[in-house]
């Protein structure tokens, strides 16, 4: 190869490098991806929903919003289910005084009616129209609230072995001296003096019993039962044992195997291992019993206020309510039996009615 064609090929390569390196792509310029920005959250708008705030009527009559005394008196038999009930009223928060009297039911309308000294009567009878014309005499108008209702209960000592029913006509000429010994109710029964105990003449009981079992026996020109021939009879009995407090009564049938007595069922039921409870009619006192109607001795327990005090004394009113609200759920301890639902209603009706809610 000569000079020349050497050097012409040198041209040739050094051109094509040249070339070839001219004609390399250019770099790419990198890619620079700008952050997103997200939209701004929308705040939400919270519209306050207005709550409207209904107050309870019934508040003022809680037992820790009132204060000043509370006087209660009357019927033994209703005495031991009103102490609950105030028991329970001050454990509520009530912190005045409340007083709950045993004095009778008679004596209780007498404060109540002629004394105007109480604020509250109870009563194991409804109040009579002579009761209700001396409340009338100083301006108060009872109003019956119906709490319970009561099993008047016929006991002898738990000793006794021979008694186990009598009818409504043997307990008349019992507690009348019609009959003296026992042996003279039933041949069966031993030749031994009928020791009688019974409540006073001031009692509701008393007076119950007279109409329900006594006063039958001695009929008027109508043929009607002579109540006040009834009690005549009753108190002319001699040797028998009367008394407004039923612990003495207890405590008198509890003492004899031949003693006799009656009184509010509650004092049977918290009595029921010293004494027996008589069937009369055959027909024992117990729920059911009292429930159907069956045991002839059953009767409703009252107490009575006045629309004045209850307006003028919120104290007063706010027992009734209490009491209204709670007998139900203690009645059964006490050892008596619920009103009838729609008599216990009808309460808190005239309730209603005399404190204007």
């Amino acid at each position: 190869m000569t000079k020349i064609v050497r050097s012409l090929l040198f041209v040739v390569v050094a051109m094509s490098l040249l070339l070839a390196a001219c004609g390399a792509p250019a770099t790419e310029a990198p890619v620079v991806v700008e952050p997103t920005v997200a939209p701004a959250t929308e705040v939400p708008v919270v519209v306050e929903a207005t709550v409207a705030v209904v107050e309870d009527p019934m508040a003022k009559y809680a037992p820790n919003a009132v204060e000043g005394d509370i006087i209660t008196a009357g019927s033994s038999t209703v005495f031991p289910l009103s102490e609950r009930m105030a028991e329970l009223f001050q454990q509520e928060g009530y912190t005045g005084n409340i007083t709950v009297d045993s004095i009778g039911t008679g004596a209780g309308f007498e404060r109540f009616c002629t004394a105007g000294e109480s604020d509250i009567s109870n009563a194991s009878r409804g109040i009579k129209d002579s009761e209700k014309e001396a409340c009338t005499a100083i301006g108060r108008e009872a109003i019956e609230f119906r709490v319970g209702t009561d099993a008047l209960a016929v006991v002898v000592s738990a000793d006794n072995d021979f008694v186990t029913a009598l009818t409504k006509e043997q307990l008349g000429k019992i507690f009348t001296g019609q009959f003296t010994k026992w042996n003279e109710v039933d041949a069966a029964f031993p030749a031994e003096d009928i020791l009688v105990y019974g409540p006073g003449a001031d009692s509701g009981t008393f007076d119950y019993f007279n109409e329900a079992v006594v006063a039958p026996l001695y009929l008027n020109a109508d043929g009607k039962a002579d109540v006040a021939a009834g009690e005549e009879a009753l108190l002319a009995l001699e040797g028998a044992q009367f008394s407004e407090d039923d612990n003495v009564l207890v405590q008198g049938v509890e003492g004899s195997k031949y003693a006799i007595g009656y009184f509010g069922f509650a004092y049977f039921s918290e009595n029921s291992g010293a004494l027996k409870a008589v069937a009369v009619e055959g027909v024992e006192p117990n729920q059911g019993t009292v429930d159907d109607g069956t045991y002839p001795l059953a009767r409703p327990l009252f107490i009575y206020s006045d629309a004045t005090i209850l307006t003028e004394k919120p104290q007063v009113a706010a027992f009734i309510y209490f009491y209204l609200s709670n007998v139900n759920d203690n009645i059964i301890d006490i050892g008596y039996f619920p009103a009838p639902a729609a008599d216990l209603q009808a309460s808190l009706d005239a309730f209603m009615a005399a404190t204007g809610k």
